[in-house]
């Protein structure tokens, strides 16, 4: 089971020196998702974030950055996803871009191009960060085995408590976010708390 974190959809007071801890933490990917930015903030950002790490951030927006900062990692929406062709994505991933999207309904799970590594999906449980998003899927929902051509991970209302459930459910992993940015001061230590727990799970896997 893998751990990946999304990023505060706003700018918050050094955000940069969280990413840079979250990292030294161990933390193997963070998507910076910002939907409102300007260039030029996403930019301010990525300048504070120690060079070392670009190689474990994946944006979400303003793609053309990626070239200047030495990200290979790009996330594509649904819309964009649908709105680039086969041969566009092909171009990336001869680029040596790794590739991930979100899917909203799982019966889009069997119909992504092998040209993404990952995808997201969800919410899988009620949103830690946005008051009345619920969780869709049912207590019993399991990710039956041939429907995935591509690894997926939840997203939505991830905790600590709840990570069990989702390796029950046939995720590949999970994707933080409200746990992390509701309480920045908290962030850290949550991270910690999320992370041990994964490896927990993932040593009962490998002991069972």
């Amino acid at each position: 089971m893998k751990l990946l974190a999304i990023s505060n959809p706003e700018f918050i007071p050094d955000e940069a020196e969280l990413i840079n801890s979250l990292f030294r933490e161990g933390l193997v990917c963070l998507h910076i998702r910002k939907p409102e930015s300007a260039r030029i903030d996403l930019w301010f950002l990525l300048s504070k974030i120690n060079p070392d790490f670009m190689d474990r951030i994946s944006i979400h927006q303003h793609h053309n950055l990626a070239g200047e900062f030495g990200i290979k990692r790009l996330h594509f929406t649904e819309n964009e996803r649908k709105l680039n062709s086969l041969e566009s994505l092909e171009k990336f991933r001869s680029d040596n871009f790794l590739l991930s999207t979100s899917i909203h309904n799982i019966s889009e799970m069997n119909n992504l191009s092998n040209h993404f590594s990952y995808a997201f999906f969800g919410p899988v449980f009620n949103s830690i960060s946005k008051m009345g998003y619920a969780g869709i899927l049912p207590n019993d929902f399991l990710i039956k085995p041939e429907l995935k051509r591509i690894p997926i991970f939840g997203l939505g209302g991830i905790s600590s408590e709840n990570l069990k459930k989702v390796k029950e459910m046939n995720f590949d992993g999970a994707a933080i976010l409200g746990i992390l940015w509701k309480e920045p001061e908290n962030a850290i230590a949550n991270f910690r708390e999320i992370r041990d727990v994964v490896d927990l799970i993932n040593q009962q896997v490998i002991s069972g």
